[in-house]
């Protein structure tokens, strides 16, 4: 039996411990806040007091930690057993995922950069996108590991190609979230019905499933996080850094920055990132 160590069990960390464990694996959880992590030794894990308690004879290490200063901080505290993989999937940028090469390098240890697409629900069940990268030996040894969280996995080649293609990714989905929002804004302070909106592009060629999903969690006020409007505004700020690295000139990147940044300075940055539509209503 394969014994894998999760380190981080918030929003995506704590169903994927889940799903790893259902599926047969020997699953090790640690988290800042032990009582995050504590349910899923209801599910066959163990719960450990530390980091390096959890990665302590583990074949793979798993961290799913908020940004590149909590997994590095997370990880110096780490000795990894021989031929051990290091699976980091946080967003954690260009820069960030060249930091943690370095770190795995000083560790001695084998590094799969290898962030996921998806939020809570898809990480509930099991239907996450990983985009992975790293050498093919350790590619094929994860391989196990993310077909018991995913739906799909990408294998770039190098690193740090899965958080490059992550940024890609991010930029066109913040930008979705905040169209979104501002369409209905619109609607709204037009006088109309913003679900005329939604109707109008359902099986449209414009239309896109995301739209819905965040346009009626905004019409409803249903805006328990799937992910935090705070972490998006991170997400947005590496997508930014990344550009101007690229030489790119992300004008829409920054507009969306811009009003997530406003949405958590209005007090929304604990609520799901549809929340950025108080930001378009002022």
């Amino acid at each position: 039996m394969t014994t894998v160590a999760v380190l981080g069990t918030g929003t995506i960390g704590e169903p994927v411990a889940r799903n790893l464990a259902r599926a047969g694996f020997d699953v090790r959880v640690w988290n800042r806040t032990r009582e995050k992590a504590e349910p899923l030794a209801q599910d066959g894990a163990t719960v450990c007091g530390s980091a390096a308690e959890a990665a302590r004879g583990a074949e793979l290490v798993l961290s799913v930690l908020a940004d590149v200063e909590a997994t590095a901080e997370t990880v110096e505290e780490v000795e990894f057993d021989d031929g051990a993989v290091w699976i980091q999937s946080a967003t954690v940028g260009l820069d960030g995922a060249e930091r943690l090469a370095e770190l795995a390098e000083e560790k001695g240890v084998a590094f799969v950069d290898a962030p996921v697409l998806g939020t809570r629900k898809p990480a509930e069940e099991a239907k996450l996108v990983v985009l992975a990268s790293g050498a093919d030996d350790a590619l094929d040894r994860c391989e196990p590991v993310f077909a018991a969280i995913g739906q799909q996995t990408r294998r770039l080649g190098a690193v740090p190609n899965g958080s490059k293609l992550k940024l890609v990714t991010n930029l066109w989905l913040l930008a979705v979230t905040e169209g979104a929002a501002e369409a209905i804004a619109l609607a709204e302070g037009l006088g109309l019905d913003p679900r005329e909106f939604l109707a109008t592009m359902e099986g449209s060629q414009i239309d896109t499933p995301y739209l819905h999903l965040k346009g009626e969690a905004i019409l409803d006020r249903k805006l328990e996080p799937s992910f935090k409007l705070e972490l998006a505004e991170k997400d947005a700020t590496l997508v930014l850094e990344a550009a101007a690295r690229a030489g790119v000139e992300a004008r829409v990147g920054r507009a969306v920055r811009e009003a997530f940044a406003r949405g958590v300075e209005l007090g929304h940055g604990d609520e799901d990132m549809a929340a950025v539509y108080f930001a378009a209503r002022g």
